[in-house]
């Protein structure tokens, strides 16, 4: 056998087994002397995890990998830091984070002054005729809790369009000259599954709801391909600096996957894409012959599908069985007609399409499972790992249901503290007793994963795996945790964010743990998770983001 075989079978080898070997194969990089969390029970914790070819070639102790050490390989002593699995983003909406990050932030905003000047300020800013969008306001935020209108914005923004949307994406708010160019006014009918809110004499009032939103969205330019690109890079940034080494875009379209081929190609790719494309349009895929998992090279993914059951709970359009208690005339909406939302999970099921569907309120998520249930049985039992994003409000009787039918609660844990300020005055306190029930769902088998909803909440993982961990709400009101008795551990958030993550998008045999095989994506903390106490998981700083090997972000 001559020489280059042979290295590559030990490679293959140690690669595959973990077993070091006499034979001289050198890493590309090697971590040393690092507190190791693998997410692997077999063997939980290492000291060195050596690297080859955007692999993970060996993990254990710093003495046996140094074998593993050549005058080319890049070593880095991490004199007793944590290594975790890089983290999995199971929720975002990428693209219009990357806007975000440069357009006008509202959600901190104190009051409605406050949200008006930002407004105008923004508008100094920009060339004549371009629209002020995004925002993320909080209307929870203000002295008595009013929601935006019209009539506000037009008095610090008359001269351009305005439509700006509630942090939650549920509900946004124009201004009139917005509303005279869509052609809202007070003869226009609210559309199916949205709400367009009125005065007293039925003239709109600004805010739109859910599906109402369309009406403005629709006369909105559409952005260039060169400011996509540019979102998309500024999204990447940040996804380097927080960890996030893998992520779900729940908003893929044409436009955007070529983006991401594109920075593929160039070698600027630094996450890992999980798209979805948008249920109304699955065909397209299933006409493709398009299945789940449809990847390139681990890098871009598509093959799963994103609809909606209903709104959310700071709208007051998510689906509950009893009314809301702040306006009992409601509980809820449908943003999908459930007919149509049936028939179409049948056919994207059956025709191998993996579905990821929003459901927030508790009969929203009773009924959505009841749809996944027909689907199981019409078309045969198989391992489709259906997912229900958010999950946020849960019927007592339907945590068995999750399990049983091996549903996955995708859930964003940032949302449990920011809306745990007010979600009592929407529900009432017996039913957020189960509102993200991140206790119950462990302790009934459901399998849970985690992720942000950006821009809905900080793409950051550190603040999720805190907010899981403490329950402590942002307003300061809960020092010991918002019905704490649902707060779970450290090592069961780490593995949420992980390996149940690459579970939920059929990835978990590539990456999620620390293993011999898959994919070196990897973190370094500043502070070791596991140890510290729970009040300062919000403080611990990134020193190195690691995506195939390479490191793409090191702090300065």
């Amino acid at each position: 056998m001559n020489r280059t075989l042979k290295r590559f079978f030990v490679i293959f080898s140690v690669v595959m087994t973990g077993c070091s070997t006499d034979f001289p194969v050198t890493a590309d990089l090697v971590l040393i002397n690092a507190k190791i969390w693998t997410v692997d029970k077999t063997t939980p914790r290492a000291e060195a995890v050596a690297i080859w070819q955007e692999k993970i070639l060996a993990v254990g102790g710093t003495a046996e990998l140094r074998s593993l050490i050549g005058p080319e390989t890049e070593v880095l002593d991490l004199d007793g830091k944590l290594v975790l699995p890089g983290f999995h983003d199971n929720h975002t909406h990428f693209v219009e984070g990357g806007f975000w990050l440069t357009g006008v932030k509202l959600k901190d905003a104190e009051n409605e002054e406050e949200f008006g000047r930002r407004l105008a300020a923004k508008s100094k800013e920009l060339p004549p005729g371009t629209w002020i969008t995004g925002g993320t306001w909080d209307h929870d935020n203000w002295p008595g809790g009013n929601l935006p209108t019209a009539e506000l914005i037009d008095r610090f923004v008359p001269d351009r369009p305005v439509f700006v949307s509630r942090y939650d994406g549920h509900m946004s708010v124009a201004n009139s000259l917005a509303l005279r160019m869509a052609g809202v006014s007070s003869t226009t009918p609210d559309p199916p599954g949205g709400v367009i809110v009125r005065s007293g004499s039925r003239i709109p009032a600004g805010v739109l709801k859910d599906t109402a939103q369309e009406l403005v969205y629709r006369v909105i330019p559409e952005r260039s391909v060169a400011e996509v690109h540019q979102a998309i890079e500024a999204a990447l940034v940040e996804a380097r600096r927080v960890v996030v080494t893998s992520l779900e875009d729940m908003n893929l379209n044409p436009k955007t996957l070529r983006m991401y081929q594109k920075l593929l190609r160039e070698g600027k790719l630094t996450a890992r894409i999980n798209g979805r494309w948008a249920m109304s349009r699955w065909r397209e895929l299933a006409d493709l012959g398009i299945t789940r998992n449809f990847n390139n090279h681990h890098w871009i993914k598509i093959g799963g599908l994103k609809e909606y059951v209903d709104g959310s709970l700071g709208s007051s359009t998510a689906l509950f069985f009893e009314p809301y208690v702040q306006d009992p005339s409601t509980s809820g909406v449908y943003t999908t007609r459930p007919e149509v939302l049936k028939r179409n999970i049948l056919e994207a099921d059956r025709a191998g399409l993996h579905l990821a569907i929003h459901a927030i309120g508790d009969r929203a998520n009773s009924e959505l499972l009841d749809m996944f249930e027909g689907a199981i049985k019409t078309n045969g039992t198989r391992d489709r790992r259906f997912r229900i994003e958010h999950a946020q409000h849960i019927d007592p009787k339907d945590f068995e249901r999750f399990a049983e039918l091996g549903v996955i609660a995708c859930v964003q844990p940032y949302h449990a503290i920011d809306d745990g300020r007010w979600a009592e005055k929407r529900i009432g306190h017996e039913r957020c007793k189960t509102t993200y029930p991140f206790r119950t769902f462990l302790d009934s088998g459901v399998k849970m994963c985690f992720g942000s909803d950006w821009t809905v909440a900080p793409l950051n993982p550190i603040l999720g795996i805190d907010a899981a961990v403490t329950r402590r709400t942002t307003d300061g009101a809960n020092p010991d945790g918002w019905f704490p008795e649902q707060k779970i551990t450290v090592e069961e958030a780490i593995e949420a964010y992980t390996l149940t993550s690459a579970y939920a998008s059929f990835e978990d045999h590539i990456k999620g743990s620390i293993v011999p095989g898959k994919l070196a994506d990897m973190i370094v903390l500043s502070e070791d998770l596991l140890t510290i106490r729970a009040n300062n998981i919000r403080n611990v700083e990134v020193l190195y983001t690691i995506v195939g090997g390479k490191l793409v972000y090191a702090k300065k």
